[in-house]
């Protein structure tokens, strides 16, 4: 079963892309950020005339994430428990055959020393919470999407410039390994320890010819996951294409 995670920064925007990698690398199932659009809105028909089925969270604009599996997606759940009052679409699981997904998008927190920053911060304590909730319940669970952490300074093209962004602070990382340290598997580390994997490039100051990368989305695997790992990797193909999303697919593949 291949797993992949990408955040195409607009459904509506990067749906040729989104359609055109459903057909050449026809994964099982993809967990989708940034969709920037109420369920309403999302391009479900397009989707599944390709063979998938669709569960969406949603908003206008802003954040968005979704699920789309070859099988049916049952006891979907969206939103993370912990804070009645937010309404950002962030996250959601589905059971897809005999696994747990998760689609996330954690906030990005810039700049930092704001409530935005804060928000952040709690965003990924209630996070690990509910990772408890299912290490507890031994789900074989893969929980992808979009982090917005760095967790060390190897996933960073550049470690000085970033030091004080809330993607590589020492907050932002010290919770993200606490996550990690509940007994998770990083998928795309576990075959890759080398530097210079990235699976984001910014728009701006030619960061992708450059390869001025960081590495921001995130497969982690709870035990019974990782047990029946066998690859991961980031296909940066689709980064290199016109109009594309500033970040690139991550997969993993497990034994069904």
């Amino acid at each position: 079963m291949r797993i992949a995670t990408w955040n195409v920064n607009s459904v509506k925007a990067r749906l040729p892309h989104l359609r055109g990698y459903l057909r050449e690398e026809a994964p099982d199932i993809v967990l989708l950020q940034e969709t920037k659009v109420v369920d309403e809105a999302f391009p479900a028909l397009e989707i599944e005339e390709l063979g998938y089925n669709v569960a969406v969270h949603g908003q206008k604009t802003y954040n968005g994430v979704a699920i789309l599996a070859k099988r049916p997606i049952e006891d979907v759940v969206r939103g993370l428990d912990g804070d009645a009052a937010d309404g950002q679409a962030r996250y959601m699981e589905g059971t897809v055959g005999t696994v747990r997904v998760a689609s996330i998008y954690l906030p990005n927190g810039n700049p930092v020393g704001t409530d935005k920053f804060a928000y952040k911060l709690s965003w990924m304590a209630r996070l690990r919470d509910r990772v408890k909730e299912l290490l507890e319940e031994e789900e074989t669970c893969v929980l992808g999407g979009d982090y917005n952490a760095c967790p060390a300074d190897i996933d960073v093209y550049d470690p000085p410039a970033f030091a004080d962004d809330a993607l590589c602070r020492p907050e932002t990382r010290n919770l993200f390994r606490s996550l990690v340290f509940l007994g998770l598997t990083d998928a795309v580390r576990a075959f890759h320890p080398e530097p210079g994997v990235y699976s984001y490039w910014d728009y701006q100051r030619g960061a992708w010819p450059k390869d001025h990368g960081l590495r921001i989305d995130h497969l982690l695997l709870t035990p019974p996951a990782a047990d029946r790992l066998r690859a991961a990797d980031v296909d940066r193909r689709p980064r290199g294409r016109e109009k594309a999303s500033d970040h690139t697919p991550v997969w993993c593949e497990i034994e069904e």
